[in-house]
């Protein structure tokens, strides 16, 4: 894949390279497994001293696929892709990666995607992760470079997920409001996150959306941080666990069997073309269910 850049000052190639998050090790991967580099359509070395207004082009070579990862097929709910970036409708019962417990992931069904297709680059680049019963938004890098550049948008939290949720507790929430709290490894257990004074920066900010019946909010999330389990940790700390959540205390008598959250929302800067890049998708059946639910509550109650 070939990549143009315009030097604007008198510079080498790899500090122009540099500035556009070409990183040490893609250099030598530039060099070392077939790539090429080019100023003005002559081959040079990334030492080469350029002068204002000079094209430098480098060709990264195709990456080798993760040969452990298995492809599986799955039809996916594809929102957006172009040549360097895909973003899905996660399903809910997935887990992003394999691991100890889970083998049929989303990592599987995308690189099974990428097979069938024949794209040149086969690793699995998945930019922003979602818990196995959270649906919505995920977004991906489709060759390392990509990824390089979006996780300095990461780094610099400028990109933004948005999730709506819903959370039950005693009391009301007020119309909005920000959780600050760090979070680390709960003390008596290896899969869940708690709020600890040792633990690590996680600050969360919500808006109500609509109150229910039964004491129930719909919430509309924005993460800062990106903690394991922060929404779920956020909210079961401040007595409003989210509907379905049994590993931090949510209610499971409204008929939704997992964690009532969803992303709706993504937002991110497109480092290749500089357009900005926004997607939404609609709630789940189930999370919709039990909001019909609590709605005819209301009109029954009314």
């Amino acid at each position: 894949m070939r990549f143009e850049f315009v030097a604007d000052k008198r510079t080498k190639v790899k500090t122009l390279l540099k500035s556009h998050d070409v990183s040490k090790g893609l250099l030598a991967k530039i060099k070392y497994k077939g790539g090429n580099i080019f100023v003005n359509g002559v081959e040079q070395n990334a030492i080469y001293l350029l002068e204002a207004g000079d094209v430098v082009s480098i060709d990264i070579p195709n990456e080798e696929p993760f040969e452990k990862l298995e492809a599986i097929p799955f039809d996916l709910d594809i929102v957006y892709e172009d040549d360097h970036f895909l973003v899905i409708n996660k399903p809910v019962g997935f887990a992003s990666i394999p691991s100890a417990i889970h083998s049929n992931t989303i990592a599987n069904f995308i690189k099974a995607y990428y097979v069938k297709n024949n794209y040149p680059d086969q690793q699995v680049h998945i930019v922003t992760r979602l818990d196995r019963d959270t649906s919505g938004l995920m977004l991906f890098a489709k060759h390392g470079y990509a990824h390089a550049r979006l996780d300095k948008q990461l780094q610099t939290r400028s990109i933004e997920k948005r999730y709506y949720a819903l959370v039950s507790g005693d009391g009301s929430l007020p119309d909005e409001g920000e959780i600050i709290a760090p979070i680390g490894r709960s003390k008596d257990s290896i899969i869940t996150r708690a709020v600890d004074p040792m633990g690590k920066y996680a600050r969360t900010s919500y808006r109500v959306v609509t109150r229910y019946a039964k004491n129930v909010h719909l919430v509309d999330v924005k993460l800062h941080t990106g903690r394991t389990h922060q929404i779920r940790v956020h909210f079961s700390h401040i007595g409003f666990p989210l509907l379905g959540d049994d590993l931090y205390g949510g209610r499971l008598d409204l008929g939704i069997t997992r964690q009532a959250l969803h992303c709706h929302y993504l937002h991110f800067s497109d480092p290749f073309t500089e357009n900005d890049c926004s997607h939404t998708i609609n709630l789940t059946d189930d999370f919709e269910s039990v909001i019909m639910y609590l709605q005819e509550r209301i009109e029954v109650n009314h």
